[in-house]
């Protein structure tokens, strides 16, 4: 089940409060900014930094990129 489109729409980094890039297939969120991955467990987003996953650089442009192909636009525009 994908998440609620509201409440997407106010989703933001916990740290630096930047929005986040969905992948709802793989079932997370990703901060660009900071190359960091928080999970979606049972259609819950688990916002707690120590709870995020730190991704290397070669993972993080993978990421950049499907987002680019997949036409995945940030939670909201700045």
């Amino acid at each position: 089940m994908a998440l609620d489109p509201q409440l997407l729409e106010i989703l933001a980094c916990p740290e630096d409060k930047g929005p986040l890039l969905y992948f709802e297939d793989e079932g997370f969120l990703f901060n660009p900014r900071l190359h960091r991955r928080y999970r979606i467990d049972d259609d819950i987003p688990v916002m707690l930094l120590d709870e995020a996953e730190t991704v290397d650089a070669a993972e993080s442009e993978r990421l950049a990129a499907l987002a680019a192909e997949r036409g995945i636009e940030p939670t909201f525009t700045e």
